[in-house]
C-alpha cells in the first residue's frame, strides 16, 4: 500500500504541530519544584510565629509565592522560578526573624528573673518566727 506524498506530509505536519503544542503546555519541573519549596518554607514560617513576629517578611513571601504561581500558570517559567526563589528567601527570613524575636524575649524574661533573684538574695534572711 502506497501513501500519497501529500497525505504523508499532512500527517507529519499534524504530528509535529501536536508535539509543539504539547511542549508549550508542558510543566516546567524546575519552576514547580521551586514553588513547592517556597510553599514548604512559608508553612514553616507560619508555624514558627512569623505572622505575629515578622508580618512584613511573611506578607512579602506570600505575595511572591502567589505571583510565582500565577507566572507559572501563565507559562512565564523564568519569572515563576525567580519569584519562587525570592518567596523562599523571604519565608526563611520571616522564620529566622520570628526565632530571633522568641529568643530575645526568652533572654529578657531570663534577665528579669535573675534580677528578681538578685534582689531577693540581697534582702538577707527572713526574720525567725
Amino acid at each position: 500500500m502506497s501513501m500519497k506524498p501529500l497525505t504523508l506530509i499532512k500527517g507529519v505536519a499534524a504530528c509535529a504541530a501536536t508535539l509543539v503544542a504539547l511542549a508549550a503546555w508542558a510543566k516546567d519541573p524546575v519552576a514547580d519544584e521551586k514553588i513547592a519549596v517556597a510553599k514548604a518554607s512559608l508553612q514553616r514560617a507560619e508555624v514558627s510565629g512569623a505572622p505575629e513576629m515578622a508580618p512584613v517578611e511573611i506578607a512579602a513571601a506570600r505575595d511572591e509565592l502567589a505571583r510565582a504561581q500565577k507566572a507559572n500558570a501563565d507559562r512565564k517559567l523564568k519569572l515563576a522560578t525567580q519569584l519562587a526563589d525570592q518567596a523562599n528567601v523571604d519565608a526563611e527570613l520571616a522564620e529566622a526573624t520570628a526565632q530571633q524575636q522568641r529568643s530575645h524575649k526568652a533572654a529578657m524574661e531570663f534577665d528579669a528573673s535573675m534580677q528578681a533573684l538578685r534582689q531577693e538574695s540581697m534582702r538577707g534572711p527572713l526574720p525567725a518566727q
